[in-house]
């Protein structure tokens, strides 16, 4: 999509595009308006921020292979109509097909998102949680770095139609491996014995439940909102910005833009390699919070070269995406996760969209002069800022709950395992102190030929009731036969 229109877009794209997109130097450029260029991603964004929650909360009741064939089918189809409205160049329908098809795979899109996070929290819940989530993003950003050095490349060489429906083929490819992803999920959760528990927790799923998430939860999702609304919206524009003030060209600007998915997607995995060990999540998604600050104001207020700044926003973005998302699963019951995890996108994508639209409205029009450009510039920054500043504020108070209650978010996977042998411990010394009373009892009434209420089959196959010591006769049923005799 970046190749439809034939005017410069700010937003970051593939180096050379901007060359190749225009209508009088290309023979298959689309002679689409910037504004008509803008409104394909706006449905796209708006789409994607509505459906995403009741996507979420389909998939809590539909399931996970439900929602994963109906998504991906759906960024197929959508992806389809995109590539086939470009065959409709110099008609009244371009645009109209174009849209759809970009409303259909915004709607696909984010809620696959959705139920792949939920089945990365079910399969490797109480494991390696941010370890699991770190890999999807790693490979969710070698796919934007992919996109961002090989797009150009292959629309020269096929041209921008073929180029789109590469892209289909690519969507294709998702859809059977969600094909197989769906196979593999049925198959784990039989071998598990999980079925009905996971059907009878779908049903009793409702969107009332929403209101009963924790406070930990509301504060979890304004964090990520806020730490978003500052990273996302200048890897947007980061690109014009750099050109505008440092005096780069656009390749090196788009480079230097870049460093942020490069370093995202080479230490994810190995950040939530390591959360899974220390724990700590609350904590370091305050850290990186703090530390994104100096990151705008370097951009705001200095001429340090930006390479600086987008490699130290990398590594605080790939701490804050490796420890915030991870930490959802373990303040929201299992059931209510897609739920959960939908309407947090929905909110995060929301606040990013309100964001681009209030760094669009600072910068307006881009034909002013340098000096006055730069002054709208620091005012971004210092917007983004704020953005960060307020995530900072909202950490902090979810540690503080954090640790009022239980410290769920904060915990290393030692203390973890720890509290579970302790509570393992005393379920089993209640269990065995029931049974021991039960012992007692059932013999204390059989001493004075008292009988008890029939039991069923299945209980007179218990291995709790029909073995017990030795020393008493041979467990309860032992112990009546004792006494009849």
């Amino acid at each position: 999509s970046n190749n439809c229109t034939d005017e410069q877009q700010p937003s970051p794209s593939p180096p050379g595009v901007a060359e190749h997109i225009s209508s009088t130097c290309c023979r298959d450029c689309l002679g689409m308006s910037e504004q008509n260029y803008n409104l394909l991603y706006a449905v796209y964004a708006w789409t994607n921020a509505v459906v995403v929650f009741f996507s979420g909360f389909l998939v809590d009741k539909l399931g996970n292979r439900a929602g994963v064939i109906a998504f991906s089918l759906l960024c197929l189809v959508g992806s389809s109509t995109f590539a086939a409205g470009a065959h409709l160049r110099g008609t009244d329908y371009l645009l109209p097909v174009m849209l759809l098809g970009r409303l259909l795979f915004g709607a696909g899109n984010g809620s696959l998102t959705v139920v792949q996070n939920r089945l990365v929290a079910f399969w490797f819940n109480k494991k390696e949680l941010a370890l699991a989530f770190g890999c999807v993003l790693a490979f969710s950003r070698c796919g934007s770095v992919l996109n961002f050095f090989l797009t150009e490349n292959i629309r020269d060489a096929i041209g921008l139609e073929w180029t789109l429906w590469f892209g289909v083929g690519l969507c294709l490819l998702g859809f059977v491996a969600a094909g197989v992803v769906s196979g593999l999920d049925v198959y784990g959760v039989r071998a598990m014995g999980l079925t009905e528990e996971l059907q009878q927790e779908s049903r009793r799923v409702k969107l009332q439940d929403l209101g009963q998430f924790s406070l930990q939860f509301w504060l979890l999702v304004l964090s990520i909102m806020f730490y978003y609304n500052g990273v996302f919206p200048f890897v947007a524009d980061a690109s014009q910005f750099i050109n505008q003030k440092y005096s780069l060209d656009d390749k090196v600007s788009a480079y230097i833009t870049g460093a942020v998915y490069d370093v995202s997607m080479l230490l994810s995995p190995f950040l939530g390699g390591l959360i899974d060990i220390i724990g700590k999540r609350g904590y370091l998604a305050l850290l990186c919070a703090l530390l994104t600050i100096p990151v705008f104001g370097l951009l705001a207020f200095t001429t340090v070269y930006p390479l600086v700044s987008t490699l130290w926003l990398g590594v605080t973005y790939s701490f804050a995406a490796a420890s915030m998302w991870p930490s959802l699963p373990l303040v929201v019951p299992r059931a209510t996760l897609g739920t959960a995890l939908g309407f947090s996108t929905s909110v995060q994508m929301i606040g990013i969209g309100v964001s681009n639209v209030v760094v669009g409205r600072i910068l307006g029009q881009t034909d002013s002069t340098r000096s006055v450009m730069l002054d709208r510039w620091k005012l971004v920054m210092l917007y983004l800022l704020g953005n960060v500043i307020a995530a900072v504020v909202v950490t902090l108070l979810l540690n503080a709950v954090d640790l009022k209650r239980g410290r769920k978010l904060n915990q290393s996977r030692k203390e973890k395992l720890s509290l579970e042998r302790m509570d393992q411990l005393v379920e089993d010394g209640i269990a065995h102190a029931s049974i021991e009373s039960g012992s007692a009892d059932a013999s204390s009434a059989a001493g004075y030929g008292v009988d008890f209420a029939p039991r069923s089959e299945a209980d007179e196959r218990s291995p709790l009731l029909s073995s017990g010591g030795s020393s008493s006769g041979g467990g309860i049923t032992g112990g009546r036969k004792h006494a009849i005799n």
